[in-house]
Protein backbone atom coordinates (compact mmCIF):
# COMPACT_ATOMS: atom_id res chain seq x y z
CA UNK A 1 0.00 0.00 0.00
CA UNK A 2 1.39 3.32 -0.96
CA UNK A 3 1.19 5.63 1.81
CA UNK A 4 0.61 9.00 0.48
CA UNK A 5 2.72 12.35 2.67
CA UNK A 6 0.10 14.84 2.12
CA UNK A 7 -3.98 14.65 1.28
CA UNK A 8 -2.66 17.20 -0.95
CA UNK A 9 -0.02 15.19 -3.09
CA UNK A 10 -1.64 14.16 -6.15
CA UNK A 11 -4.26 17.16 -6.80
CA UNK A 12 -4.88 18.21 -10.03
CA UNK A 13 -3.86 22.40 -9.19
CA UNK A 14 -3.94 23.45 -13.20
CA UNK A 15 -7.89 22.45 -12.91
CA UNK A 16 -8.45 24.51 -9.21
CA UNK A 17 -6.59 27.19 -10.56
CA UNK A 18 -8.97 27.58 -13.52
CA UNK A 19 -11.98 26.85 -11.18
CA UNK A 20 -11.26 29.98 -9.16
CA UNK A 21 -10.19 31.96 -11.73
CA UNK A 22 -13.28 31.57 -13.29
CA UNK A 23 -15.30 31.80 -9.51
CA UNK A 24 -13.84 35.27 -9.22
CA UNK A 25 -14.48 36.32 -13.10
CA UNK A 26 -18.21 35.31 -12.54
CA UNK A 27 -18.02 36.97 -9.10
CA UNK A 28 -16.74 40.43 -10.52
CA UNK A 29 -19.03 40.00 -13.44
CA UNK A 30 -21.98 39.89 -11.03
CA UNK A 31 -21.28 43.22 -9.76
CA UNK A 32 -21.15 44.60 -12.68
CA UNK A 33 -24.23 43.10 -13.56
CA UNK A 34 -26.06 44.45 -10.90
CA UNK A 35 -23.97 47.25 -9.62
CA UNK A 36 -25.49 49.68 -7.47
CA UNK A 37 -24.06 53.13 -6.73
CA UNK A 38 -25.90 53.09 -2.94
CA UNK A 39 -24.05 50.21 -2.23
CA UNK A 40 -20.82 50.27 -4.25
CA UNK A 41 -18.76 48.20 -2.17
CA UNK A 42 -18.28 44.58 -3.30
CA UNK A 43 -18.88 42.67 -0.09
CA UNK A 44 -21.94 44.54 0.67
CA UNK A 45 -24.36 41.12 1.70
CA UNK A 46 -27.48 42.85 1.22
CA UNK A 47 -26.62 42.83 -2.72
CA UNK A 48 -26.27 39.68 -4.72
CA UNK A 49 -22.51 40.38 -4.94
CA UNK A 50 -21.93 40.42 -1.48
CA UNK A 51 -24.07 37.59 -1.00
CA UNK A 52 -22.24 35.56 -4.05
CA UNK A 53 -18.76 35.79 -2.16
CA UNK A 54 -20.34 34.31 0.52
CA UNK A 55 -21.46 31.37 -1.11
CA UNK A 56 -18.14 31.37 -2.95
CA UNK A 57 -16.53 30.87 0.74
CA UNK A 58 -19.11 27.84 1.71
CA UNK A 59 -18.43 26.43 -1.95
CA UNK A 60 -14.62 26.23 -0.83
CA UNK A 61 -15.45 24.90 2.50
CA UNK A 62 -17.45 22.04 0.81
CA UNK A 63 -14.26 21.69 -1.80
CA UNK A 64 -12.14 21.17 0.88
CA UNK A 65 -14.10 18.69 2.78
CA UNK A 66 -14.50 16.90 -0.26
CA UNK A 67 -10.75 16.58 -0.52
CA UNK A 68 -10.85 15.55 3.33
CA UNK A 69 -12.85 12.48 2.63
CA UNK A 70 -10.82 8.86 1.80
CA UNK A 71 -11.99 8.64 -2.56
CA UNK A 72 -14.02 5.11 -1.71
CA UNK A 73 -16.47 7.40 0.18
CA UNK A 74 -18.10 8.36 -2.77
CA UNK A 75 -18.00 5.26 -5.02
CA UNK A 76 -19.41 2.97 -1.77
CA UNK A 77 -21.73 5.22 -1.45
CA UNK A 78 -23.20 5.96 -4.82
CA UNK A 79 -26.36 4.47 -4.61
CA UNK A 80 -27.02 6.25 -1.48
CA UNK A 81 -26.20 9.72 -2.47
CA UNK A 82 -28.27 8.82 -5.38
CA UNK A 83 -31.73 7.76 -3.57
CA UNK A 84 -31.02 10.83 -0.91
CA UNK A 85 -31.48 13.11 -3.36
CA UNK A 86 -33.89 11.85 -5.40
CA UNK A 87 -35.76 11.71 -1.93
CA UNK A 88 -34.81 15.64 -2.22
CA UNK A 89 -36.15 16.19 -5.80
CA UNK A 90 -39.66 14.42 -4.60
CA UNK A 91 -40.06 16.86 -1.57
CA UNK A 92 -39.80 19.98 -3.29
CA UNK A 93 -42.77 18.71 -5.30
CA UNK A 94 -44.55 18.34 -2.16
CA UNK A 95 -43.59 21.16 -0.16
CA UNK A 96 -41.31 23.32 -2.27
CA UNK A 97 -41.50 26.46 -3.00
CA UNK A 98 -42.48 28.03 -6.47
CA UNK A 99 -39.93 30.72 -7.88
CA UNK A 100 -40.24 32.06 -11.82
CA UNK A 101 -42.74 29.10 -12.94
CA UNK A 102 -41.02 26.23 -11.52
CA UNK A 103 -41.62 24.51 -7.77
CA UNK A 104 -37.97 23.76 -7.87
CA UNK A 105 -36.58 25.62 -4.47
CA UNK A 106 -36.36 25.28 -0.36
CA UNK A 107 -36.76 27.89 1.16
CA UNK A 108 -34.54 28.05 4.26
CA UNK A 109 -35.07 31.34 5.71
CA UNK A 110 -33.21 34.19 3.47
CA UNK A 111 -31.66 31.67 1.04
CA UNK A 112 -33.51 28.95 -1.59
CA UNK A 113 -32.36 25.61 -2.09
CA UNK A 114 -32.52 23.73 -5.43
CA UNK A 115 -31.90 20.33 -5.23
CA UNK A 116 -32.17 19.37 -8.73
CA UNK A 117 -28.35 21.29 -8.81
CA UNK A 118 -27.25 18.29 -6.53
CA UNK A 119 -28.79 15.99 -8.17
CA UNK A 120 -26.59 16.09 -10.98
CA UNK A 121 -23.18 15.02 -9.32
CA UNK A 122 -25.19 12.51 -7.06
CA UNK A 123 -26.83 10.82 -10.57
CA UNK A 124 -23.28 11.20 -12.67
CA UNK A 125 -22.30 8.98 -9.27
CA UNK A 126 -24.68 6.52 -9.20
CA UNK A 127 -24.39 6.06 -13.37
CA UNK A 128 -20.39 5.45 -12.87
CA UNK A 129 -21.04 2.83 -10.19
CA UNK A 130 -23.69 0.95 -11.93
CA UNK A 131 -21.52 1.18 -15.23
CA UNK A 132 -18.37 0.15 -13.32
CA UNK A 133 -19.95 -3.38 -12.09
CA UNK A 134 -19.51 -6.84 -13.10
CA UNK A 135 -20.92 -8.05 -16.14
CA UNK A 136 -22.48 -4.63 -17.29
CA UNK A 137 -22.75 -4.80 -21.27
CA UNK A 138 -24.48 -1.25 -22.73
CA UNK A 139 -24.68 -3.54 -26.23
CA UNK A 140 -27.33 -5.82 -24.28
CA UNK A 141 -30.73 -4.37 -23.76
CA UNK A 142 -31.27 -4.94 -20.00
CA UNK A 143 -28.49 -3.18 -18.76
CA UNK A 144 -28.79 -0.43 -21.65
CA UNK A 145 -32.31 0.47 -19.73
CA UNK A 146 -31.39 -0.09 -16.49
CA UNK A 147 -28.98 3.17 -17.27
CA UNK A 148 -30.79 5.15 -18.90
CA UNK A 149 -33.48 4.40 -15.53
CA UNK A 150 -30.69 6.01 -13.57
CA UNK A 151 -29.90 8.75 -15.74
CA UNK A 152 -33.80 10.16 -16.59
CA UNK A 153 -35.50 9.15 -12.84
CA UNK A 154 -34.05 12.44 -11.64
CA UNK A 155 -34.85 14.49 -15.23
CA UNK A 156 -38.80 13.41 -14.94
CA UNK A 157 -39.08 14.42 -11.33
CA UNK A 158 -37.10 17.86 -12.25
CA UNK A 159 -39.80 18.36 -15.39
CA UNK A 160 -42.44 17.78 -13.00
CA UNK A 161 -41.30 21.24 -11.03
CA UNK A 162 -41.78 22.72 -14.62
CA UNK A 163 -37.81 23.00 -14.71
CA UNK A 164 -37.80 21.63 -18.34
CA UNK A 165 -33.91 23.34 -18.70
CA UNK A 166 -32.53 21.86 -16.05
CA UNK A 167 -34.04 18.18 -16.67
CA UNK A 168 -32.37 18.71 -20.53
CA UNK A 169 -29.17 18.23 -18.69
CA UNK A 170 -29.13 14.55 -17.63
CA UNK A 171 -29.69 13.84 -21.30
CA UNK A 172 -25.97 14.41 -21.75
CA UNK A 173 -24.42 11.80 -19.98
CA UNK A 174 -25.85 9.25 -22.49
CA UNK A 175 -22.53 10.50 -23.89
CA UNK A 176 -21.00 8.72 -21.24
CA UNK A 177 -22.81 5.43 -22.12
CA UNK A 178 -21.45 5.98 -25.41
CA UNK A 179 -17.99 5.99 -24.28
CA UNK A 180 -18.91 3.05 -22.50
CA UNK A 181 -19.89 0.69 -25.09
CA UNK A 182 -23.40 2.26 -26.29
CA UNK A 183 -23.85 1.03 -29.71
CA UNK A 184 -23.12 4.38 -32.11
CA UNK A 185 -26.47 3.87 -33.53
CA UNK A 186 -28.53 4.39 -30.77
CA UNK A 187 -26.85 7.53 -30.09
CA UNK A 188 -27.86 9.03 -34.12
CA UNK A 189 -31.39 7.99 -33.13
CA UNK A 190 -31.88 11.10 -30.62
CA UNK A 191 -29.70 13.23 -33.07
CA UNK A 192 -32.00 12.22 -36.14
CA UNK A 193 -35.39 12.79 -33.92
CA UNK A 194 -33.54 16.19 -33.68
CA UNK A 195 -33.07 17.52 -36.94
CA UNK A 196 -36.40 15.91 -37.92
CA UNK A 197 -37.90 18.02 -35.31
CA UNK A 198 -36.27 21.43 -36.48
CA UNK A 199 -36.38 20.85 -40.07
CA UNK A 200 -40.49 19.71 -39.10
CA UNK A 201 -41.09 23.51 -37.23
CA UNK A 202 -38.62 25.34 -39.94
CA UNK A 203 -40.47 23.63 -43.08
CA UNK A 204 -43.69 21.93 -42.00
CA UNK A 205 -44.84 18.45 -41.50
CA UNK A 206 -46.08 18.14 -45.55
CA UNK A 207 -42.90 19.63 -46.45
CA UNK A 208 -40.20 17.50 -44.57
CA UNK A 209 -43.09 14.24 -45.43
CA UNK A 210 -43.08 15.06 -49.26
CA UNK A 211 -39.29 15.19 -48.68
CA UNK A 212 -39.43 11.53 -47.14
CA UNK A 213 -41.46 10.32 -49.48
CA UNK A 214 -39.29 11.05 -52.46
CA UNK A 215 -36.21 9.77 -50.96
CA UNK A 216 -38.29 6.79 -50.80
CA UNK A 217 -39.08 6.30 -54.31
CA UNK A 218 -35.52 7.03 -54.77
CA UNK A 219 -34.03 4.32 -53.29
CA UNK A 220 -36.81 1.94 -53.92
CA UNK A 221 -35.25 3.03 -57.87
CA UNK A 222 -32.27 2.66 -57.36
CA UNK A 223 -31.39 -0.05 -55.25
CA UNK A 224 -34.65 -2.47 -56.21
CA UNK A 225 -33.24 -5.21 -56.90
CA UNK A 226 -31.94 -5.32 -53.06
CA UNK A 227 -35.38 -6.33 -51.08
CA UNK A 228 -33.83 -6.58 -47.74
CA UNK A 229 -32.09 -3.06 -47.56
CA UNK A 230 -34.96 -1.51 -49.90
CA UNK A 231 -37.52 -2.99 -46.90
CA UNK A 232 -35.57 -1.59 -44.16
CA UNK A 233 -35.00 1.73 -45.22
CA UNK A 234 -38.86 2.19 -45.86
CA UNK A 235 -39.34 1.16 -42.42
CA UNK A 236 -36.45 3.52 -41.01
CA UNK A 237 -38.59 6.66 -43.41
CA UNK A 238 -41.48 5.46 -42.22
CA UNK A 239 -40.62 5.81 -38.80
CA UNK A 240 -39.09 9.30 -39.34
CA UNK A 241 -42.36 10.21 -41.25
CA UNK A 242 -44.06 8.96 -37.64
CA UNK A 243 -41.84 11.19 -35.49
CA UNK A 244 -42.01 14.30 -37.86
CA UNK A 245 -45.97 13.77 -37.99
CA UNK A 246 -45.87 13.72 -33.83
CA UNK A 247 -43.46 16.42 -33.56
CA UNK A 248 -46.01 18.71 -35.40
CA UNK A 249 -49.12 17.23 -33.54
CA UNK A 250 -47.48 17.97 -30.47
CA UNK A 251 -46.42 21.31 -30.94
CA UNK A 252 -49.79 22.23 -32.02
CA UNK A 253 -51.47 20.95 -29.49
CA UNK A 254 -49.48 19.75 -26.20
CA UNK A 255 -47.08 22.93 -25.77
CA UNK A 256 -47.99 25.95 -24.95
CA UNK A 257 -47.88 29.38 -26.50
CA UNK A 258 -45.06 30.94 -24.83
CA UNK A 259 -42.88 27.51 -25.85
CA UNK A 260 -44.16 27.63 -29.14
CA UNK A 261 -43.12 31.25 -29.79
CA UNK A 262 -39.94 30.77 -28.07
CA UNK A 263 -39.17 28.10 -30.63
CA UNK A 264 -40.65 30.12 -33.74
CA UNK A 265 -38.54 32.97 -32.36
CA UNK A 266 -35.73 30.95 -32.21
CA UNK A 267 -35.66 29.55 -35.79
CA UNK A 268 -36.52 33.18 -37.15
CA UNK A 269 -40.53 31.87 -37.91
CA UNK A 270 -41.50 34.90 -35.78
CA UNK A 271 -40.57 38.42 -34.34
CA UNK A 272 -41.61 39.26 -31.01
CA UNK A 273 -38.86 42.03 -29.87
CA UNK A 274 -40.98 42.59 -26.51
CA UNK A 275 -42.27 39.52 -25.72
CA UNK A 276 -40.53 36.00 -26.43
CA UNK A 277 -37.59 37.22 -28.18
CA UNK A 278 -36.96 40.37 -26.16
CA UNK A 279 -34.32 38.48 -23.42
CA UNK A 280 -32.18 37.37 -26.83
CA UNK A 281 -32.49 40.31 -28.98
CA UNK A 282 -31.22 42.94 -25.68
CA UNK A 283 -28.04 40.15 -25.48
CA UNK A 284 -27.27 40.53 -28.67
CA UNK A 285 -27.06 44.11 -28.46
CA UNK A 286 -25.07 44.25 -25.31
CA UNK A 287 -22.73 41.80 -26.34
CA UNK A 288 -22.35 43.68 -29.90
CA UNK A 289 -22.07 47.00 -28.35
CA UNK A 290 -19.23 45.25 -26.75
CA UNK A 291 -16.75 45.17 -29.91
CA UNK A 292 -13.22 44.52 -29.88
CA UNK A 293 -12.38 45.24 -26.31
CA UNK A 294 -15.58 46.31 -24.74
CA UNK A 295 -16.74 49.50 -22.91
CA UNK A 296 -14.69 49.06 -19.45
CA UNK A 297 -15.89 47.48 -16.22
CA UNK A 298 -19.20 49.11 -15.09
CA UNK A 299 -19.75 51.10 -17.92
CA UNK A 300 -21.95 49.10 -20.14
CA UNK A 301 -24.77 50.64 -20.94
CA UNK A 302 -27.29 47.52 -21.16
CA UNK A 303 -26.15 46.53 -17.69
CA UNK A 304 -27.00 49.69 -16.20
CA UNK A 305 -30.17 50.39 -17.37
CA UNK A 306 -31.19 46.52 -16.96
CA UNK A 307 -32.12 46.30 -20.11
CA UNK A 308 -31.38 42.35 -20.06
CA UNK A 309 -32.87 40.63 -17.73
CA UNK A 310 -31.73 37.97 -15.39
CA UNK A 311 -28.35 39.44 -16.16
CA UNK A 312 -26.35 37.77 -13.23
CA UNK A 313 -27.75 34.82 -13.67
CA UNK A 314 -28.62 32.66 -17.03
CA UNK A 315 -27.35 35.79 -19.02
CA UNK A 316 -24.14 36.61 -17.39
CA UNK A 317 -22.25 36.64 -20.69
CA UNK A 318 -23.91 39.20 -21.98
CA UNK A 319 -21.72 41.51 -19.13
CA UNK A 320 -18.38 39.92 -19.94
CA UNK A 321 -19.28 40.78 -23.87
CA UNK A 322 -20.39 44.26 -23.46
CA UNK A 323 -17.93 45.16 -20.63
CA UNK A 324 -14.54 43.45 -21.83
CA UNK A 325 -15.89 42.66 -25.61
CA UNK A 326 -14.63 40.13 -27.99
CA UNK A 327 -11.08 40.02 -26.15
CA UNK A 328 -12.73 38.84 -22.26
CA UNK A 329 -15.72 36.59 -23.94
CA UNK A 330 -12.62 34.47 -25.60
CA UNK A 331 -10.78 34.70 -22.63
CA UNK A 332 -13.79 33.45 -21.02
CA UNK A 333 -14.57 30.80 -23.16
CA UNK A 334 -10.60 29.81 -23.79
CA UNK A 335 -10.69 29.20 -19.85
CA UNK A 336 -13.75 26.95 -20.24
CA UNK A 337 -12.36 24.85 -22.91
CA UNK A 338 -9.04 24.20 -21.34
CA UNK A 339 -11.07 23.09 -18.44
CA UNK A 340 -12.81 20.73 -20.59
CA UNK A 341 -9.55 19.53 -22.25
CA UNK A 342 -7.66 18.29 -18.89
CA UNK A 343 -11.31 16.87 -17.43
CA UNK A 344 -11.11 14.55 -20.62
CA UNK A 345 -7.42 13.91 -20.29
CA UNK A 346 -7.77 13.35 -16.43
CA UNK A 347 -10.84 11.14 -16.84
CA UNK A 348 -9.01 8.99 -19.57
CA UNK A 349 -5.80 8.47 -17.67
CA UNK A 350 -7.97 6.53 -14.60
CA UNK A 351 -6.75 3.20 -13.62
CA UNK A 352 -10.33 2.80 -12.11
CA UNK A 353 -13.15 2.39 -14.41
CA UNK A 354 -15.60 4.01 -11.64
CA UNK A 355 -13.25 7.28 -11.72
CA UNK A 356 -13.17 7.02 -15.65
CA UNK A 357 -16.71 7.13 -15.61
CA UNK A 358 -17.43 9.54 -13.62
CA UNK A 359 -14.53 12.20 -14.84
CA UNK A 360 -16.52 11.76 -18.68
CA UNK A 361 -19.54 12.70 -16.56
CA UNK A 362 -18.81 15.59 -15.32
CA UNK A 363 -17.16 16.75 -18.73
CA UNK A 364 -20.58 15.73 -20.19
CA UNK A 365 -22.54 18.23 -17.74
CA UNK A 366 -20.08 21.19 -17.64
CA UNK A 367 -19.72 21.47 -21.44
CA UNK A 368 -23.72 20.85 -21.96
CA UNK A 369 -24.05 24.14 -19.64
CA UNK A 370 -21.32 26.23 -20.98
CA UNK A 371 -22.31 25.41 -24.18
CA UNK A 372 -26.18 26.17 -24.13
CA UNK A 373 -25.78 28.56 -22.04
CA UNK A 374 -23.71 30.96 -24.34
CA UNK A 375 -25.29 29.51 -27.21
CA UNK A 376 -28.84 31.30 -25.55
CA UNK A 377 -27.09 34.81 -25.26
CA UNK A 378 -26.64 34.92 -28.83
CA UNK A 379 -29.69 33.14 -30.26
CA UNK A 380 -28.02 29.90 -31.12
CA UNK A 381 -30.42 27.95 -28.66
CA UNK A 382 -33.75 28.44 -27.11
CA UNK A 383 -33.42 30.35 -23.61
CA UNK A 384 -34.05 27.25 -21.58
CA UNK A 385 -32.69 29.10 -17.71
CA UNK A 386 -29.22 27.37 -17.00
CA UNK A 387 -26.63 28.74 -15.42
CA UNK A 388 -22.97 29.08 -16.99
CA UNK A 389 -21.10 27.16 -14.48
CA UNK A 390 -18.89 28.81 -11.93
CA UNK A 391 -19.95 32.36 -13.43
CA UNK A 392 -23.40 32.71 -12.80
CA UNK A 393 -25.46 33.71 -9.71
CA UNK A 394 -26.55 31.33 -7.17
CA UNK A 395 -25.60 29.05 -4.16
CA UNK A 396 -27.02 26.19 -5.53
CA UNK A 397 -25.16 26.05 -8.89
CA UNK A 398 -21.94 27.07 -7.33
CA UNK A 399 -22.17 24.61 -4.78
CA UNK A 400 -23.49 21.99 -7.29
CA UNK A 401 -20.63 22.17 -9.84
CA UNK A 402 -17.94 22.77 -7.15
CA UNK A 403 -19.36 19.15 -5.93
CA UNK A 404 -19.07 17.50 -9.16
CA UNK A 405 -15.44 19.12 -9.91
CA UNK A 406 -14.06 18.34 -6.88
CA UNK A 407 -15.72 14.68 -6.16
CA UNK A 408 -13.29 13.73 -9.60
CA UNK A 409 -10.61 15.64 -8.58
CA UNK A 410 -10.40 13.48 -5.02
CA UNK A 411 -11.34 10.14 -7.35
CA UNK A 412 -8.15 11.56 -9.24
CA UNK A 413 -5.70 12.10 -6.68
CA UNK A 414 -6.38 8.28 -5.30
CA UNK A 415 -5.04 6.93 -8.98
CA UNK A 416 -2.07 5.43 -8.41
CA UNK A 417 -3.22 4.11 -4.88
CA UNK A 418 -3.73 0.28 -4.67
CA UNK A 419 -6.90 -0.52 -2.73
Amino acid sequence: MRIRRSIFENIDWWIILIYFILVLMGWINIYAAVYNEEHQSIFDMTQRYGKQLMWIGFATIVAFFIILLDAKFYEDFSFLIYILTLSLLVGVLIGGKEIAGSKSWFQIGGFALQPAEFAKFATTLALAKYLSGPNINLKKIGSLIRAGIIIFTPAILVILQNDTGSALVYSVLVLVLYREGMSGTLLLIPLSIALIFIFTIVFGNWVVMGVLGSVALLFVFLFRKQKRAVFSLLIILALAGGVSYSVDYAFQNILGAHQRTRINVLFGKEIDLHGAGYNVHQSKIAIGSGGVSGKGFLKGTQTKFNFVPEQSTDFIFCTVGEEWGFIGSAVVVILFLVLFSRLLFLAERQRNKFSRIYGYGVASILFFHFAINIAMTIGLAPVIGIPLPFFSYGGSSLWGFTILLFIFLKLDSRRKSIY
